[in-house]
């Protein structure tokens, strides 16, 4: 499976984005799926989580009540929906997959597939 994120641009403090990770060549369903992030001289940090079997989005300490996430497998691709955000909140996105199931869902080392990242900026 191949991933594209999308929907990154530039939003004032408080504002919205809807991040899209579009998935090819394999259907989503069997993956597990994470969003990440990276700011400038910053590690990835795990955003958010979705398990290939459902239940409910798993998310950072720091976007909880803020972001949301949930995937369209008939449309193969998860979105993460970004409210409230903050200056905290720019860097890049990344979707990534695990066809395994994830355990520590906030490992970067424990997915294989990667999307290419999509910039999210907040400023005023």
């Amino acid at each position: 499976v191949q991933l594209q994120a999308s929907g990154g641009g530039l939003v004032q403090p408080g504002g919205s984005l809807r991040l899209s990770c579009a998935a090819s060549g394999s259907s989503l369903n069997d993956y597990d799926i994470a969003w990440f992030r990276q700011a400038p001289g910053k590690q990835r940090e795990g955003v958010s989580y979705i398990s290939s079997s459902g239940g409910r989005p798993l998310f950072a300490d720091s976007v909880a009540g803020r972001f949301s996430a949930s995937r369209d497998n008939a449309k193969n691709t998860v979105y993460l929906q970004l409210n409230s955000l903050e200056t905290e909140d720019a860097g890049v996105y990344y979707c990534a997959a695990s066809r395994a199931r994830v355990v520590i869902w906030y490992l970067p080392r424990l997915y294989s597939i990667w999307g290419q990242g999509t910039l999210v900026t907040v400023s005023s």
